[in-house]
């Protein structure tokens, strides 16, 4: 997601800065160093961050709008309260982060590492998911109508109580995920029946 006349940073150091409130318009960050930093109401639109790291950064109340953030390290970092939309978070990964009332809006996913992530009851409607590590993640309440989870590793990921109506499964997904308590719709139903070996007549 570059846009012309992006302004380009490569392996700048912004560890513990203080850049909460600020408002950055297609900017562009490759390499760049956001350990620890203060970016909470931070505002981005057709920014894009390649490899970048936010361990222990915070995020919380930013606003992200057509931004990219690709394989980005996202390692104990504040997201609550955090809204990304049109956004590509593809290859990232996301470890003891905390997301209580993050939301993400037609986002890119894919590939995504959020093993063990705890994603209770968020929004995750129509989001792309392809291929994205959700192992022992906690996805208890979430909604996840219309999602794309094709590929996506779903070993020992809790899903009571997750709307799954609309979302799309493979049957590896459908074998591996534990569905005890979500909510389906007829087509999913009949796809995780047939993988796990019943004939429907």
């Amino acid at each position: 997601m570059w846009h012309p006349g992006a302004v380009l940073e490569t392996g700048e150091d912004y560890r513990e800065a203080v850049l909460s409130g600020q408002w950055w318009e297609k900017r562009r960050f490759t390499g760049c160093d956001f350990t620890g930093a203060d970016l909470s109401g931070l505002r981005t639109r057709g920014c894009t961050f390649d490899e970048c790291v936010f361990t222990r950064a915070d995020l919380s109340r930013s606003r992200h709008d057509a931004s990219a953030f690709r394989s980005c390290t996202f390692d104990r970092t504040v997201l609550v309260e955090s809204r990304w939309t049109s956004c590509s978070l593809l290859g990232s990964s996301f470890r003891d982060s905390g997301f209580g009332g993050m939301a993400l809006t037609e986002c890119d996913l894919s590939l995504a590492s959020l093993a063990k992530a705890r994603l209770r009851k968020l929004g995750l409607s129509g989001l792309r998911l392809r291929e994205a590590n959700l192992t022992e993640a906690d996805l208890t309440g979430a909604d996840l109508r219309g999602s794309d989870l094709t590929g996506a590793r779903l070993q020992a990921t809790k899903l009571e109580g997750a709307d799954l109506r609309g979302a799309r499964l493979d049957a590896n997904a459908l074998v591996q995920a534990d569905l005890k308590g979500a909510e389906v719709d007829v087509e999913t139903a009949i796809a995780f029946a047939a993988a796990h070996g019943l004939v429907i007549r």
